[in-house]
């Protein structure tokens, strides 16, 4: 198992009071960081998230509020991180709605909801973590993709979420470029089907959805100190997912 030492490091994982953000943030709290369990309204959940990872070995942990779809709550959102645990020096960027229906039977809200929780917000939290990471000239910024941008899959369901997927790659890969001289790393890393899924498709590979721990070590190799020299790539978490009808 991966075990960078992350003592002494802040790390922001947004949507972590359940699920693959929580396995997340007690894997950073593992390695030492200090952590802010991002939540919307999973208050209760947050607070015992929280808690685990202080348990698990996190200098400190606090639940932190907020919606990261706007700008002025992303900025409170960090301003409670940094008053609490300091300046943001690991973002992991996990929150992300699905619309699992065909795209003609989806509303508007249904749209915007599922392109701004994964994409919008991925630009506006990374914009307000960069000012401090290239004051400390170190940065670990993680993206959560999914396999299908970038093998160029596309399927009749869930085409906002393939659309802002795709976009993040992108975005992550541009950010990449543009902090290259700055101790600055920008990587994704991009699952198909994870375990805490509703519903699994006929086409697993390896007869499994991919586990939490599966991730997360693709997570913390990128916020390893010896990772410094990787930026603008991605980790397909997929298990060699192809389907058989491409």
């Amino acid at each position: 198992m991966l075990a960078p030492d992350l003592s002494g490091r802040t790390a922001l994982v947004t949507g972590s009071a359940r699920g693959l953000g929580r396995a997340f943030a007690l894997a950073l709290a593992r390695n030492g960081a200090s952590v802010a369990v991002h939540y919307h309204s999973s208050e209760a959940a947050a607070h015992a998230t929280a808690e685990e990872a202080r348990e698990a070995g996190a200098a400190d942990a606090v639940p932190v509020q907020g919606d990261v779809t706007h700008p002025e709550t992303v900025d409170e959102l960090f301003a409670d991180v940094e008053e609490n645990l300091g300046s943001v020096d690991v973002l992991v960027n996990n929150v992300g709605d699905f619309a699992p229906a065909h795209w003609r039977d989806l509303s508007y809200d249904d749209w915007i909801r599922v392109m701004h929780t994964n994409y919008t917000a991925t630009y506006l939290t990374c914009k307000r973590a960069l000012p401090g990471m290239e004051s400390e000239r170190w940065g670990r910024i993680v993206n959560v993709g999914y396999a299908s941008g970038e093998k160029g899959l596309v399927s009749p369901k869930n085409f906002p979420y393939f659309a802002a997927k795709t976009g993040v790659l992108m975005f992550t890969r541009m950010l990449a470029a543009d902090t290259q001289d700055d101790g600055i790393t920008v990587n994704a890393v991009s699952p198909y089907v994870v375990e805490n899924s509703d519903e699994f498709p006929d086409d697993l590979p390896r007869g499994r959805p991919a586990d939490y721990e599966d991730v997360t070590q693709a997570m913390l190799f990128f916020c390893d100190e010896d990772s410094g020299y990787i930026s603008g790539e991605n980790i397909e978490v997929d298990g060699g997912w192809l389907p058989e009808d491409v």
